[in-house]
C-alpha cells in the first residue's frame, strides 16, 4: 500500500506569520513509518519527495501515486534511499541490495519495480527521497566504506559532528539528487552551525536515533525572521530554498539531509553568521 499527501509551496513573507500549528502543517512530516506501507510527502519545493518504509513480515512495493501521472514512479525520476533501521534488502527490477543501518542506495530514473523487505528478522526503516530526473544513471548502492566521511564542527560550540557523503556527485552520479547522514557525538546538540540557505536549492532533514523522550528543535525561517519546530525521532521536515536548517536537540542523534535543485555543488550556500540570526 501506498499513501501519500500534497503540500504547496509557501511564500517567505506569508510565513512570517505562520503559529506553531501552521508551522507543523506546512513544513513538519510526522508520520513516515507504518506498518507495510508507503508513506509519501509530494511537495511543491522542487517537487521533492519525502517518505519512509516499513516492512514487516512481507515484500513491500514502492507504487506510482496520482500527481505523478506515470505508469511507475520513476518513470520520470530518480530515488534515494537510506536504511535507518534493521538490515534490509530493496529489490530494483530484480537485483537484491542489502542495506544495513545507514548505508544507502541510489535507484536510477526508468527503474521499473522497487521492492523493500527486512531481513534476518531484524526491522528495516527505508527513508527515501526522490526528485525529479532527465536521465537515467546506473543503481549504485553506497556502503559505510563507501561514504566520503568530514569532521566538522568543536566541542567547545557544541556541535561537534561526523558527515557521512553518501549519494553526492563525487560518489554518484545523480541528476539532481544528494543525500547524506550527519552524527552528532556525545554531548554535542547543535547542527548546520553556522546556519546556511541556499537560493538554488531546497532541502529535507529527517531526525533519528533520537533518545526516548528526548526532542530536536528544529530552526528553519528567513535568517532574520526565524521560527521553530520541536521534533522527534524519525520524524522530517521540509526546507524551503529561503529557509535557514538548523537544530539543536536535548541529547545527541543523527540525522539525513536531502537536496535537490540547480547544482550538485555540496558547497553552494549563503552562511548566516550566528550573532546576525533574529
Amino acid at each position: 500500500m501506498t499513501n501519500y499527501e500534497f503540500r504547496y509551496a509557501a511564500h517567505p513573507i506569508d510565513a512570517r506569520a505562520y503559529g506553531t500549528e501552521d508551522l507543523r502543517r506546512e513544513f513538519l512530516i510526522p508520520e513516515l513509518f507504518k506498518k507495510n506501507c508507503v508513506q509519501l510527502t509530494y511537495s511543491m519545493y522542487g517537487r521533492y519527495i519525502v517518505g519512509g518504509v516499513m516492512p514487516v513480515g512481507q515484500t513491500v512495493q514502492l507504487e506510482t501515486i496520482p500527481p505523478l501521472k506515470s505508469e511507475n514512479f520513476l518513470d520520470r525520476r530518480e530515488l534515494g534511499i537510506i536504511n535507518v533501521g534493521g538490515k534490509g534488502n530493496v529489490i530494483v527490477d530484480g537485483v537484491t541490495y542489502q542495506l544495513n543501518k545507514k548505508e544507502a542506495l541510489y535507484v536510477g530514473q526508468g527503474s521499473k519495480v522497487v521492492n523493500f523487505e527486512s531481513t534476518d528478522g531484524e526491522q528495516a526503516l527505508f527513508y527515501i527521497n526522490s526528485a525529479p530526473a532527465h536521465k537515467s544513471f546506473p543503481t549504485k548502492k553506497v556502503g559505510k566504506e563507501n561514504a566520503e566521511v568530514i569532521e566538522l564542527g568543536d566541542e567547545k560550540y557544541a556541535n561537534k559532528r561526523i558527515l557521512n557523503k553518501l549519494i553526492v556527485n563525487s560518489i554518484v552520479e545523480t541528476c539532481q539528487l544528494q543525500m547524506g547522514l550527519t552524527e552528532l557525538l556525545p554531548g554535542n546538540v547543535w547542527n548546520t552551525m553556522p546556519a546556511h540557505t541556499h537560493e538554488r536549492r531546497m532541502e529535507a532533514y529527517f531526525y533519528f536515533d533520537v533518545e526516548e523522550g528526548q526532542t530536536v528543535c528544529h530552526f528553519m525561517g528567513e535568517p532574520q525572521h526565524t521560527r521553530h519546530i520541536f521534533m522527534e525521532s524519525n520524524q522530517a521536515v521540509l526546507s524551503p530554498e529561503w529557509s535557514i536548517h538548523s537544530g539543536s536537540g536535548t541529547c545527541a542523534y543523527s540525522f539525513v539531509w536531502g537536496m535537490a535543485g540547480e547544482n550538485l555543488d555540496y558547497g553552494d550556500m549563503d552562511v548566516c553568521p550566528p550573532n546576525q540570526l533574529k
